[in-house]
Parts: C-alpha cells; structure tokens; sequence
C-alpha cells in the first residue's frame, strides 16, 4: 500500500522541542517567561526578512521589562534544550521509512545545535536565517519542499503552534498539529489541520499506517 505522504516536516522549537520550559526557567517563571515568548514571537513574524534571532530575542526581553541579560542568558542556555520525551521514539520508528526535515525559526547555529538533540539526522533542515525569513512567511517552507523535491499536498508538515497550521496550510500542506504545549485553539482558520495531539505518538500510524505504527 502505497504512503500517505512523501515525506513529513517539523517545526522544531516546539514542535520537538519543549523550548518552552527553558524560556520559563531563564525567566523565572512560566507567567513571565510565556508572556516573553508571546512577545517575541510577534517581533518575528512581524519583520519581513530575516533579523538576527538573538538580537530579536533580547529585543522581546527588553521590552517586556525583563533586560538585555536575560535575552542573552537564553542563549547562554540554549543547550538545555530537551526534546518533548516520545520525540527520539517516534523519530527513531519514521526514520528510514519517509524523509524527514526540519523548518524552524532560529539562526543557523541555534537550529543546527537544537536539531542534534532530536536523536536522529534529518534529511532536510531549514532555518530561518538560511531561507531569509521567519515562518509563516513562505520562503522556509518552500525551501524545504524545493530540497525534498516534493509537492506540497504530498509533505505532511507537523507543527507546533498555529501559526505554523496556517503558515503550511497556506501553501498547501496536509497539518498534523502536535500541540503538547497546550497552546490555545482559535476558532477559525485551521483548514489544513487533518489531526491535534497532546502526544507525537499518534504521528507513527498517522504516517505509515495502523498495521505499522
């Protein structure tokens, strides 16, 4: 029996990544860190072409009342990043079976250094300082799709957050939504979304088929 799709796509930060704990933990507390976070995140989608992401994410800190340092601490800390704990597993099973890449939001070394802690080797690993700009911007993930020589209706794209269901879902990419941060649902605008989990589990047979997840 044929695959579903040709081959599936991450967002990492979140997506992979529990980066938001870290982000709490540099600043003190979830309340502020996520407050932080938010902040930066609209600094990021609001800035056309690429802009240093450590310079973006001191620029968030400072401007919520938290200081240059604490900006640079996240970087200092980068490598506490850790993936969501089934990630290595669910990797380790798709590996092999479908291409795998990465499009995520960060520099060049952040993302690479972030990429390694997933477990496995990617096929395709777009960043954001590469292709120009931030998601949802199309660029990154129309860079993937270039290197993966794939149609965008054939790559699933797995994202973390809503932006990245629309972002994908905009250029004509399938979304499985794994949303263990608990982010907030909006009511409309998620025509791409074929599937939401709390847990990357259901990703297996999602992509290979009950008989082999």
């Amino acid at each position: 029996m044929p695959k579903p799709y040709d081959a599936v796509i991450f967002d990492l930060l979140t997506g992979l990544m529990d980066s938001w704990s870290l982000w709490n933990a540099v600043a003190g507390d979830a309340e502020t860190g996520q407050r932080w976070r938010h902040h930066y995140l609209k600094l990021t989608y609001a800035t056309g072409d690429y802009q240093p992401y450590e310079e973006l994410v001191i620029q968030a800190a400072e401007e919520q009342g938290l200081g240059a340092e604490t900006g640079r601490q996240l970087v200092a800390r980068w490598d506490e990043l850790q993936p969501w704990p089934e990630v290595p597993g669910v990797l380790a099973r798709l590996k092999g079976e479908v291409p795998l890449a990465i499009v995520t939001n960060c520099s060049v070394e952040l993302g690479t250094r972030a990429a390694r802690k997933a477990g496995v080797p990617f096929d395709v690993v777009v960043i954001a300082e590469q292709a120009g700009a931030y998601k949802p911007d199309p660029r990154p993930y129309r860079r993937a799709l270039d290197e993966l020589d794939v149609a965008p209706e054939r790559a699933l794209f797995v994202a973390g957050s809503v932006f990245d269901v629309n972002g994908a879902g905009r250029l004509g990419m399938p979304v499985f939504w794994h949303n263990h941060a608990g982010l907030p649902r909006p009511d409309e605008g998620l025509d791409a979304l074929k599937v939401e989990h709390r847990s990357l589990e259901p990703l297996v047979p999602f992509v290979l088929g009950s008989s082999r997840g």
